[in-house]
């Protein structure tokens, strides 16, 4: 599904909570895009209202009075309905082999959420929130609880927590709070949205193990375009642990060995400011192609002043035939390459903090280069199942304290994925995949296999498309 098909464009709010609804039951964006909205009709106000009085217990419920404990409903045109709050638990769980032991699977799957260890492991089990605030804001907010691999301890994170605007003229829309940073297609998405059980090796290394994200805003243009086209400005702040390519935080470690210098918001130019440009069109009934490029620019903790860009570009393009069941069959090509440019200046590095311990090295200055990406294919080729094959590229160039082919977050690296998928119905999937990876850091290949279940509780926001 494009990104926001919920955006208030109609003539009402109840037009709006209608078009949510629909986009919740399509998989293809529209063929263009509706005109501006104008201010919001009183009559819209008012059902938003009576929907209020419900959940406060003010007023009876109109024609489905909620259930006991559940958010109060409005009725609206063509049987959907306006929901004060939608609350979600997604489950994520594997069970892991490799011919690695589990202190080396963590060098090889760099996501937070991967299946990084021999053995069973909760991933993630995220909490949902999401509604309306009024006619003219919606907010969300997901909640992430995990078991960390080395230590066994339980980690509780905010993952998200931001408002988006649902009113606003011209195809404008703005976004703020703690998010993940738009840029390509997997960052900005949640694990138990990605089509492979783990996360590609360049964002990783680009953007750490649990995605690019930070609080900040952004603002949006849906173009009065024939076809689709939005521009996405934002911008966030560079520095905390989630940000690795920038600022960063104190357990920081850049490309070439340098460490992180105390660098704090002194002005706008210490911030982080990303870009993003998505065009979709239709090539008659049943194929459909999306083009984005993305682009993020701000400072680094590796110098005084340095800095950092990242460059990435994605394709996606999805056939499927009019007369379907359920959505299968279906065949989708994804593509995505991203180049990280990251500056640094010469230091003198004490890890231990002990002078003539021994461990003392220079990390060199200079401009690091990693470029890498990721291209699959995914064949919905019966009812419920899902086949796929995914190859990945990452390198490294540029100065370094150490030797770039021993390093696990700067060698040469390639990686085969092949994969299968059961989805019995919208609420649970288990996947099975298997990994291959020729690494330089490894003296062999590692072959590692991966089966991972997800199952739903509640009412989740629609995925993009």
């Amino acid at each position: 599904m494009h990104p926001r098909k919920c955006r208030l464009r109609g003539a009402s709010f109840v037009a709006f909570a209608s078009q949510c609804a629909l986009a919740n039951a399509q998989d293809a964006p529209p063929k263009s895009p509706p005109p501006a909205a104008p201010p919001v009709a009183p009559a819209a106000q008012d059902d938003f209202s009576k929907a209020l009085d419900q959940e406060l217990g003010k007023a009876p419920s109109t024609a489905n009075p909620a259930k006991p404990g559940t958010p109060a409903a409005v009725d609206l045109p063509g049987g959907a309905q306006l929901k004060l709050l939608d609350i979600s638990l997604d489950v994520l769980a594997s069970l892991a082999g490799s011919t690695e032991r589990s202190s080396e699977m963590q060098n090889l799957q760099l996501g937070d959420h991967d299946p990084n260890r021999r053995g069973f492991r909760l991933n993630q089990a995220e909490l949902s929130l999401q509604g309306a605030v009024d006619p003219y804001f919606t907010a969300e907010m997901h909640l992430v609880t995990s078991i960390e691999s080395d230590t066994g301890d339980t980690g509780v994170e905010l993952e998200e927590a931001f408002f988006t605007t649902s009113a606003l003229p011209y195809g404008l829309q703005i976004k703020g709070g703690q998010y993940l940073t738009e840029f390509g297609r997997i960052n900005s998405t949640h694990p138990h949205a990605w089509d492979f059980v783990d996360q590609p090796v360049i964002f990783g290394r680009v953007f750490g193990g649990d995605g690019m994200r930070s609080p900040g805003a952004r603002v949006s243009w849906l173009a009065p375009t024939s076809w689709y086209s939005e521009l996405i400005v934002g911008v966030q702040n560079a520095d905390g642990p989630q940000m690795t390519s920038f600022l960063g935080n104190a357990d920081t470690t850049f490309p070439g060995g340098q460490v992180q210098n105390n660098r704090e918001l002194r002005s706008g130019g210490d911030l982080m400011y990303n870009a993003r440009l998505l065009q979709s069109w239709d090539t008659g009934d049943s194929v459909v192609t999306q083009f984005g490029m993305s682009g993020a620019v701000g400072p680094n903790a590796a110098g005084a002043s340095t800095g950092t860009s990242i460059l990435g570009a994605d394709l996606k393009i999805k056939w499927q035939p009019p007369k379907n069941d359920d959505g299968w069959p279906f065949v989708i090509w994804q593509t995505e390459a991203l180049r990280r440019n990251l500056g640094s200046d010469t230091q003198a590095v004490d890890p231990d903090g002990i002078p003539a311990s021994g461990d003392e090295f220079t990390a060199p200055g200079g401009t690091t280069h990693d470029t890498g990406g990721y291209t699959y294919l995914l064949w919905g080729f019966e009812r419920d199942w899902i086949a796929g094959l995914r190859y990945e590229l990452v390198t490294a160039s540029g100065p370094s304290a150490f030797p770039r082919e021993d390093d696990p977050l700067r060698d040469d690296r390639q990686r085969i994925s092949p994969l299968l998928i059961w989805q019995p119905t919208h609420f649970s999937r288990v996947s099975l995949q298997y990994n291959l990876d020729f690494a330089d850091h490894l003296s062999h290949d590692a072959s590692s296999i991966f089966l991972r279940i997800e199952f739903l509780i509640g009412s989740h926001p629609a995925h993009k498309y």
